[in-house]
């Protein structure tokens, strides 16, 4: 009977003879049996090295795609796409629990975990590549083609945003294939040859460590890529040198002094003005929309009687105010720390609304950043009395990237997510039954005012103090109608009236105090305030959606 060539026979030794296995070989040569013969390498002993080969292949993969990236904006690059598609479709109840988890780190923790999903699925390539090579590259340029589809999605999107994730895809698959190629594995099959079944792959590179070795050295370019390419991104887009290029004028109006006596001078209350680095930041972009102020323009259309378009010059020539506004964001926890307070200097939005001059129909400004953001704001809290602002400076300087630098909205009175827009590039009038900004098509409300709250800073909660006159203390906040009072509850005693720091604004927080007379005991302090209309905090809990959190804030002290 006629015998079937072994896998020696095809690839015999040089000299035509044939021989054993080469040293080091990374796997079985076909039809070696691992269980029948005991000098043939085990294929599953190699699967750390194809993993190692998917890995290294997709970090050179996305190295390439960050360099691209620093041309097209950093919002294209691969990661950044699809974490910015996972945040703009998670639920609401997701994020905030991200928020909860991880604070202002929550973007930081979304790319490590986008980038772990990422090197998973590399490992599983290089696994599925030792045995089908060309499955293992399709795969690659499968997951190239949904981050280019992100990217196509982002509202910043322009023709070349496809273009870091396809070129990425592309290297990734070209550094697969050569390693491939380098573990001896055919990577296409030979024109008028009869291609190598899956099951039984030809493995006949040198030793696992030049493998590895290589893979590692293809990982490290990407790595370095990476780096060039957020250097060059960088490079490419100075917001260090525009920031310190702006000359902000002196406002019309400047910051009235604030006396000391805003503060109740205990340590560890949070201080009246909130320094730029501990300012609370939400938002939802990974990468940062990079705006030269040059290049910065606002449009006014929609329900106007005339479309107003203005630039950075135009902005800070209309007579700037300067005032203390405290910002505070929907997902506020009771006792949170979501909330700031700043000195902004801005235009008033009221005079330019009153240049488009509204049509009568109209109630509601849809405001969009640059990143593709939107809110809804009512037109009313936009054109009375108070000063909604188009700001372009923060406790005196220029907006940091973080919070909106060139310009972003700021409105007393309203959560966030319906008024403070960072880097705002156009306001549509427009009404709430015609537009549905990023976060009411999610489920939250339309028109969202602050709601009167308290905190207690002073004890920290779990606190040990000792017995006597221990001084309690923290902050109030009803923006836009001020804080008429603060009342202190020990256990379940009476309230008791604080004493009330003085008043910079209605449209800032109050600090507060009162002096405990604390005896031996585990106890439980609450807090509740009363606003400039003489409505008391609402005490019954309820989750930040879909208008804010409402109920006292409340801590457990020992006292020993």
């Amino acid at each position: 009977m006629e015998q079937t060539p072994s896998a020696q026979s095809r690839n015999p030794e040089p000299g035509g003879q044939d021989g054993p296995d080469p040293p080091g070989a990374l796997g079985p040569r076909t039809g070696a049996d691992p269980a029948g013969d005991p000098d043939a390498p085990d294929i599953r002993s190699t699967a750390p090295v194809w993993a190692a080969v998917g890995v290294g292949s997709a970090v050179f993969g996305l190295g390439t795609a960050q360099v691209v990236a620093a041309f097209v904006g950093e919002w294209a690059a691969p990661v950044v796409a699809v974490g910015e598609a996972v945040i703009d479709r998670v639920p609401p109840w997701l994020k905030d629990a991200a928020i909860e988890v991880f604070g202002f780190q929550d973007k930081l923790a979304l790319v490590v975990g986008t980038v772990a999903v990422l090197l998973v699925l590399s490992a599983v390539i290089g696994l599925v590549a030792r045995r089908r090579p060309v499955v293992a590259r399709r795969a690659v340029y499968a997951l190239g083609a949904v981050a280019a589809l992100a990217a196509i999605t982002r509202p910043e999107a322009t023709l070349g945003a496809p273009l870091p994730s396809l070129l990425g895809a592309a290297a990734g698959a070209l550094a697969l294939s050569g390693l491939g190629t380098l573990a001896g594995v055919p990577q296409e099959p030979s024109r008028g040859s009869p291609a190598l079944p899956p099951e039984e792959p030809v493995l006949t590179g040198p030793d696992r460590r030049a493998i590895l070795v290589a893979a590692a050295g293809v990982a490290g370019v990407g790595l370095l890529g990476t780096g060039f390419g957020r250097w060059l991104n960088g490079y490419l887009r100075r917001v260090d040198e525009w920031r310190a290029g702006v000359r902000l004028p002196v406002p019309d109006e400047a910051q009235r002094p604030i006396p000391p006596t805003v503060e109740v001078g205990v340590p560890g209350v949070e201080r009246f003005r909130t320094p730029n680095a501990d300012f609370f930041r939400i938002d939802a972009s990974i990468a940062l929309p990079r705006i030269d102020p040059e290049d910065w323009s606002l449009r006014v259309h929609g329900l106007v009687r005339r479309e107003v378009r203005l630039d950075f010059a135009d902005l800070l020539g209309r007579g700037l105010v300067e005032r203390d506004v405290t910002l505070a964001c929907v997902s506020n926890e009771v006792g949170g720390h979501l909330i700031g307070n700043a000195t902004w200097l801005g235009a008033r939005i009221a005079p330019l609304l009153a240049e488009a001059s509204p049509l009568p129909e109209a109630d509601m400004v849809l405001s969009t950043g640059a990143d593709g953001w939107t809110c809804s704001t009512p037109l009313p809290v936009l054109t009375d009395s108070r000063d909604a602002l188009l700001a372009v400076g923060m406790n005196g300087e220029p907006l940091p990237l973080v919070h909106g630098f060139p310009v972003r909205m700021v409105v007393p009175g309203l959560y966030g997510y319906v008024s403070a827009t960072k880097w705002v590039v156009e306001l549509e009038v427009t009404r709430f039954d015609r537009a549905t900004a990023y976060w009411s098509s999610r489920g939250w409300s339309e028109r969202a005012p602050v709601k009167t709250s308290a905190r207690i800073d002073v004890p920290k909660l779990d606190a040990r103090v000792r017995p006597g006159r221990v001084p309690v203390a923290g902050i109030a906040w009803a923006q836009h109608r001020g804080i008429r009072g603060v009342q202190v509850r020990v256990d379940d005693g009476p309230w008791r009236p604080a004493t009330l720091a003085a008043e910079a604004s209605v449209d800032t927080w109050r600090q507060w105090i009162y002096f405990w007379d604390a005896t031996p005991g585990t106890h439980v302090l609450r807090v509740r305030a009363v606003d400039g209309t003489g409505a008391v905090q609402q005490g019954e809990r309820s989750d930040p959606e879909p208008d804010g959190a409402t109920g006292w804030h409340a801590l457990e002290v020992v006292v020993e």
